[in-house]
């Protein structure tokens, strides 16, 4: 059992030798890293969400519409331009956009997982999994070509 200042590298001491610090996944659902656990060990490729709430709602036809809104509205501008996710909020949920901000960063956080879109804060790409605070969008190095 490892205490809470336990050094990295002591922590890595304790994982199977097959497995890397880039050793994670990304949660199906909502797009967050999902870090592996030793309690994992023996069902480790059968995880796919972070969480039963990831587990029990699955994606839709409208998250899918978002992502394909976020990739429709980045494709429109400049190679360099950025974008607010609420404006691919406001496309597919006119009237309630708001609402629907949190499932917004979720798509984005898919994409960004995929390498096809970039999430920044103050022009600085940030980590998906815990960026607090307005977000912007911007074009990744797997983004499709026109």
């Amino acid at each position: 059992m490892r205490s809470d200042s336990a050094h990295p590298l002591q922590i890595l001491a304790t994982m199977p030798s097959s497995l890397t610090l880039y050793d994670s996944r990304t949660c199906q659902r909502c797009g967050r890293i999902i870090e592996w656990r030793r309690k994992w060990k023996d069902v480790w490729d059968s995880i796919r969400y972070c969480s039963d709430a990831c587990r029990r709602q699955r994606l839709d036809a409208e998250d899918h519409a978002l992502e394909q809104s976020i990739q429709s509205l980045l494709q429109q501008r400049a190679a360099s331009a950025t974008i607010c996710p609420s404006e691919a909020a406001r496309a597919i949920f006119p009237a309630t956009w708001s609402s629907e901000m949190e499932r917004t960063r979720q798509a984005a956080r898919r994409l960004t997982a995929q390498g096809i879109i970039e999430i920044t804060q103050q022009g600085h790409i940030v980590d998906p999994s815990t960026a607090k605070g307005p977000i912007r969008l911007r074009r990744g190095k797997h983004f499709p070509s026109p």
